[in-house]
């Protein structure tokens, strides 16, 4: 045999070795605990956290305003313990946190409204209150160190009905290194964004557009500081820097945690979905004038990233964050502000000399192409002449990964959520998570990637994306950032009966929103797990991430 042949076989034994060798997962759908409420406008169960110690869930119920604690020490029959009644702080609760400490953390909207500080009250996991403290206006997520020694809150800073005021958006710092029972309101640093008003220019593809307006008069452009809007916060492994999504402005804050400053403001730019593999359905009616049908292509429009949630983890010294790029536009603020329109209403105008013409016009116009798909109405004309001259819609249906220095896009899974889900569930193929409707969401983000956090497992790196409306999770192993592959998708969702307040008892997990993962080391039965808030449905569900070993313990929970 000669030298050539010994090293082919070499070869081919080393590769197999390294797919044998491998960590791989499979998850298994272990229980549920359930509020007891559906609600078709989400704000059920939506966020929740672990305490690994006293193996206790908090879940967060914004209709009543209460967190739900519950004993999750077996996953497969959850227990309610007690509820805690916010009311006393504020109108509404956004996010809970725990430190594994022993200590919960709630974000809870103040009572004069979202526009005023946010109250951050700090309670034991009986309930009992501690402390709190006024962080920035309209807390949505909040998120400890991991030492426990302190507190970061995404102040979104979102305007009121009208738009006649903006707060500023922010990230508030608090420092618990002496006890939440000694917390006072020096213990909180803010993090603003002053330093990129004027005349700082920032980049051109980061969104600034809002307009401060009295009736249907514009008094004067928001500024940087009052336009960007923090909602989702990852942190370094080390404790000294944060990443902050701003979903609406399609950017990346990094943040100096020591020394409460924004430091650097990350663009994050377009997918290009002309290019083979960045494909997706824009119609809900692309099998005549009202026809469903998973039809995904390639078409002339730039998805803008605009990520919810947000995770990271470091390979080679570089940390990577990994994003779920849901997209959100403003439309809630008022007519004026209102950026969304269907690509096929008159309102939107596109310029008939980038489009080919009036007769191109009209072909994207229609239904069956692109005239269903939501839009925005504020990026796109460059020229300023009142028509488009780029098509951009809201969100990239997919996660990516990012360099956490430069915002260099590494990797993105470009169309395989839909492609994916087109293949196991082509019955139901971009449903809502208020439908079973075939193709129902095709028309406006699609699956809506929410929310993703990070895993290690053995020797593997695992990222774990929620699904907003069709449901359930995407597994993606990202071990090496710049090649990632598909693990798996599960989804506990039962397409069998239709979504509503009579069904719950059968109708599964609905509107995943928030995601939790729990390394062995800390879960309940020793397996690692994944605790899925669902906002629709009102539950909690329970996954376990088996591996070879685990797989006959878990099956006999």
């Amino acid at each position: 045999m000669n030298k050539s042949i010994y090293k082919l076989l070499g070869l081919m034994l080393f590769s197999l070795c390294s797919i044998l060798t491998k960590a791989q997962i499979n998850a298994q759908f272990l229980g549920r605990y359930s509020i007891g409420t559906y609600n078709s406008n989400g704000g059920v169960a939506e966020i929740s956290a672990f305490d690994p110690v006293s193996k206790r869930m908090f879940v967060i119920n914004g209709p009543d305003t209460t967190v739900k604690i519950v004993n999750i020490a077996n996953p497969a029959s959850p227990v309610l313990i007690a509820t805690i009644s916010i009311k006393t702080y504020g109108i509404d609760i956004n996010s809970i946190a725990c430190n594994k400490k022993g200590l919960i953390a709630m974000a809870v909207v103040d009572s004069n409204g979202k526009t005023n500080p946010s109250s951050i009250v700090f309670a034991d996991i009986n309930g009992n209150f501690i402390s709190k403290v006024k962080a920035g206006a309209n807390t949505d997520h909040i998120i400890f160190t991991s030492d426990g020694n302190k507190l970061l809150c995404a102040n979104e800073g979102e305007p009121n009905v009208g738009y006649t005021i903006d707060p500023e958006g922010s990230v508030s710092i608090i420092d618990l290194s002496n006890g939440a029972a000694n917390l006072t309101q020096a213990n909180v640093q803010t993090a603003g964004f002053t330093a990129f008003n004027a005349p700082t220019v920032i980049d051109s593809k980061i969104r600034i557009y809002g307009k401060i307006q009295s009736g249907t008069s514009f008094l004067r452009n928001s500024t940087v500081a009052e336009d960007l809007e923090p909602e989702y916060i990852t942190i370094s492994e080390d404790n000294a820097t944060a990443w902050v999504t701003c979903q609406e402005n399609n950017a990346i804050a990094v943040v100096n945690i020591n020394t409460a400053t924004v430091t650097n403001l990350l663009p994050l730019g377009y997918k290009n979905h002309r290019l083979f593999g960045n494909g997706f359905d824009p119609s809900d009616r692309d099998n005549g004038s009202n026809g469903a049908l998973a039809k995904i292509d390639t078409f002339p429009v730039f998805g803008m990233y605009m990520p919810d949630g947000i995770s990271s983890y470091k390979n080679g010294g570089q940390t990577y964050l990994v994003t779920a790029n849901e997209g959100d536009a403003r439309a809630d603020w008022g007519a004026a502000n209102n950026e969304e329109n269907r690509i096929g209403d008159a309102a939107y105008v596109l310029d008939t000399t980038k489009f080919g013409g009036a007769a191109g016009v009209a072909a994207i116009k229609a239904n069956s192409y692109l005239g269903r798909l939501t839009v925005s109405n504020k990026t796109g004309d460059f020229d300023n002449d009142g028509k488009m001259d780029s098509i951009y819609a809201f969100g990239a249906r997919s996660f990516s990964i990012w360099n956490s220095t430069t915002g260099a896009l590494v990797w993105d899974s470009k169309d395989e959520f839909e492609q994916r889900i087109k293949s196991v569930l082509p019955a139901y193929f971009n449903a809502g998570h208020t439908t079973n409707a075939l193709d129902d969401r095709s028309d406006n983000k699609g699956p809506e990637p929410e929310s993703v956090t990070v895993g290690k497992i053995k020797d593997s790196t695992y990222a774990f994306i929620a699904l907003e409306r069709i449901g359930g999770i995407m597994i993606y192993n990202i071990t090496n950032p710049s090649a990632p592959y598909f693990v798996q998708y599960i989804n506990s969702r039962n397409f069998s009966v239709t979504p509503s307040q009579a069904n719950l008892a059968t109708v599964g997990d609905l509107g995943p929103e928030g995601i939790v993962f729990i390394p062995s080391s800390e879960s309940p039965n020793g397996v690692n797990m994944i605790m899925l808030s669902n906002e629709v449905s009102g539950t909690v569900a329970f996954y376990s991430l088996n591996t070879p070993e685990t797989e006959g313990i878990t099956k006999l929970q």
